[in-house]
């Protein structure tokens, strides 16, 4: 790669979707409504997790980090795109370009991570319910977390500061809704073989790996469900892992879309792809978790009528 002159363009141009006026307006009033959704679902995730004392253990505890870590990452990406709808000037820094893509690699990373880690909670609490107590304890959960971050941080930090020494002077629009690795990829004039290296083989050991990990432990946790000899036990041990599967399914679903094919036959059709893990995964993650979840209806419901009560009295 070119480390000589890093870049010959100091912005570049966030065309987004469309570049119709109509279509735009459009594309504005539904991001906008999808943005405001996942905000306020979010925050009742961790509000109602936070003031709940029936709901501080280690499932609820990742759960609200989950949900942190969603609100970051549409907050990171999503207000740019409003602005750029509703304005002329379509214009993200070099600078400010660069930002957006290392909290987009490093909160993608960390969803993941955190997804594995309720993985093996679920494991612990299905097939070793009698060490659940001293397996999850509250000081393994703060390490683990801690963990996810500083790799997911590491991550995003590396692949940028690979980014840093890749040359553009090409095009600088950007037929996207933010900024996105393999699409500043296209537009480099530099050689990227290098970059495409480690993001292939950073990428099968953050992401394959922990997927691989999750699926053994499923296998695993049906397994032990399958033993259990009442049909009400198995559908209530069931219950607790549907929704991590959905998110699972939904997270990877998408992310396979984009990122499992090669950098030259990736193109502007994937942008529907990189909606659906960008903006509607981390809309439909608290409905996914409070649907089938009665503790979380029980401290929403307490949570919301609580906050009631206080604006009668």
């Amino acid at each position: 790669m070119d480390g000589g002159n890093q870049t010959r363009i100091s912005d570049f141009l966030l065309l987004g979707i469309s570049e119709s006026p109509e279509q735009q307006q459009v594309l504005f009033w539904m991001f906008l409504s999808m943005y405001l959704v996942t905000v306020v679902g979010n925050v009742l995730i961790i509000l109602a997790i936070s003031f709940d004392p029936r709901l501080h253990t280690p499932m609820y505890f990742f759960l609200a980090n989950l949900s942190f870590t969603d609100l970051f990452f549409v907050t990171n990406t999503i207000p740019k795109m409003l602005v750029n709808l509703q304005s002329q000037n379509k214009a993200i820094s070099y600078a400010g370009c660069l930002t957006q893509l290392y909290f987009l690699v490093s909160l993608v990373t960390l969803d993941n991570l955190i997804l594995a880690t309720m993985a093996y909670d679920r494991y612990v609490a299905i097939c070793r319910p009698l060490h659940y107590v001293t397996a999850m304890s509250p000081a393994l959960c703060i390490l683990l977390l801690t963990l996810c971050w500083s790799l997911s941080l590491l991550y995003g930090l590396t692949l940028t500061l690979f980014m840093t020494k890749v040359t553009f002077c090409g095009s600088q629009k950007i037929h996207y809704i933010f900024c996105e690795m393999y699409v500043l990829l296209r537009l480099a004039c530099s050689n990227t073989q290098i970059i495409h290296i480690v993001l292939i083989t950073t990428g099968i050991f953050i992401f394959l790996t922990p997927f691989g990990f999750m699926m053994i432990s499923y296998i695993r946790i049906v397994r032990t469900i399958l033993q259990i000899p009442s049909a009400s036990s198995k559908y209530k041990a069931f219950s607790t892992c549907a929704s991590h599967l959905a998110v699972v399914s939904l997270f990877y679903g998408t992310l396979c879309m984009v990122y499992l094919q090669p950098l030259q036959s990736y193109s502007m059709k994937d942008s529907v792809a990189t909606v659906m893990y960008a903006v509607v995964t981390p809309m439909m993650n608290p409905f996914i978790y409070s649907l089938r979840n009665k503790d979380m209806h029980g401290a929403l419901g307490r949570l919301l009528l609580g906050k009631a009560f206080q604006k009668v009295t």
